[in-house]
């Protein structure tokens, strides 16, 4: 009797776990099969600008570099500056010595003697006919020409010795110019570098030699962006435009610039057509920025200022039409109505909305997703 009864417990506790296993797999297949209520942002829309750009890449240089070179060959001697000076207009950075070719110094040296020799000939005959002259023996037209070839071979005892103290020693002692042994700065600036040191032989400047640079100077105050732009965008850049310049090691700090030539030929440049650009930078007098810095020129090509916006991802587009999803209703259940706006201006991430929106509505955003 016993055995029984617990035989029987079993089958009901056996038969309750098989129905509860049996309608649960039922309420899962049912609520499996009800439909899914998806969930939606509500976003509003805003006003604020819309701006369209394009990134140039290149570095700021200044807009005068001049490179000092000297007018005479020979040594550096001394080197009166170092890189990173401050110099004005006509001061001396280097001072070269002379090193006279011999076949030049010889030759002048033979002038001065032959010079000499014809003064000391002409002299004895000018003093006879200035005698002469005085006794009445001479006409004065012969005096005059006595004279005249005196003053001559002394004129040109005096060049002579002049062209030789300038093979020599780089200059006369009757000019009145500076000494072209003393390299002097053209313009005002900063020297950006001197590429010569003390012993250093040099070369002087003429038309058939670029001559040897001593020292590179740079007005720092009045700098330039060069960069390039893509084929793509060189349409839609002119000059005047305002730009916005990043540079990076100046912990990304920005200057307000503006473009001031583009460039009517382009070059190829890894594959793609690319267009030089100059533009002029607005310099704080708290910042120094240093020939050669990278950086991006931001140019802004379409703006427009206090206008409605939305989250482009929100616009659906259909040809040549735009839609959103108004919200119509938010609980208990969402319920959207699609409605066509017209939009303007995008920057990728926000869209410009001319009609069909209000700050008051409200649209569908992106879909909720639920954490499993």
């Amino acid at each position: 009797m016993k055995n029984q009864m617990v035989k029987k417990g079993l089958r009901i506790v056996l038969l309750s776990c098989v129905g509860i296993a049996v309608v649960g797999t039922f309420y899962f297949l049912w609520e499996k099969a009800q439909p899914v209520k998806t969930a939606y942002e509500i976003i509003q829309p805003k006003t604020g600008d819309i701006a369209t750009k394009t990134v140039a890449t290149g570095n700021v240089e200044p807009r005068h570099e001049v490179e000092i070179k000297p007018q005479i060959s020979g040594i550096i001697a001394e080197l009166k500056k170092e890189a990173g000076d401050m110099v004005q207009n006509g001061e001396i950075i280097a001072v070269i010595k002379v090193i006279p070719e011999m076949v030049q110094l010889n030759s002048a040296e033979s002038r001065v003697n032959v010079a000499e020799i014809s003064l000391r000939q002409m002299e004895p005959l000018y003093e006879r006919d200035k005698s002469l002259f005085e006794q009445g023996v001479i006409s004065r037209e012969d005096f005059e020409t006595s004279e005249a070839n005196y003053l001559k071979a002394k004129e040109e005892r005096e060049t002579a010795q002049s062209e030789l103290e300038i093979v020599r020693d780089g200059i006369s002692k009757h000019s009145n110019v500076a000494s072209t042994t003393q390299i002097r700065s053209t313009i005002s600036g900063m020297i950006l570098d001197i590429p010569v040191k003390v012993g250093n032989s040099v070369i002087m400047s003429n038309n058939f030699n670029d001559g040897t640079t001593i020292a590179t100077v740079a007005d720092m105050n009045d700098m330039i962006f060069k960069g390039n732009v893509d084929e793509t965008e060189i349409g839609r850049i002119h000059t005047g435009m305002p730009i916005e310049l990043t540079i990076g090691a100046m912990e990304s700090r920005h200057f307000p610039a503006h473009l001031e030539y583009v460039s009517p030929k382009g070059e190829e440049k890894n594959g793609a057509i690319q267009f030089e650009i100059k533009a002029a930078i607005q310099i704080p007098e708290d910042a120094f920025i240093r020939a050669g810095y990278s950086a991006n020129a931001e140019i802004v090509l379409k703006e427009a200022k206090d206008v409605l916006t939305i989250p482009e991802s929100t616009v659906e587009f259909k040809g040549d039409s735009s839609f959103v999803y108004l919200v119509k209703q938010e609980s208990p259940e969402q319920i959207f109505e699609r409605r066509q706006i017209e939009t303007g201006l995008s920057d990728g991430i926000n869209i410009e909305v001319k009609q069909g929106l209000t700050l008051q509505d409200k649209i569908r955003g992106a879909e909720i997703k639920k954490e499993n």
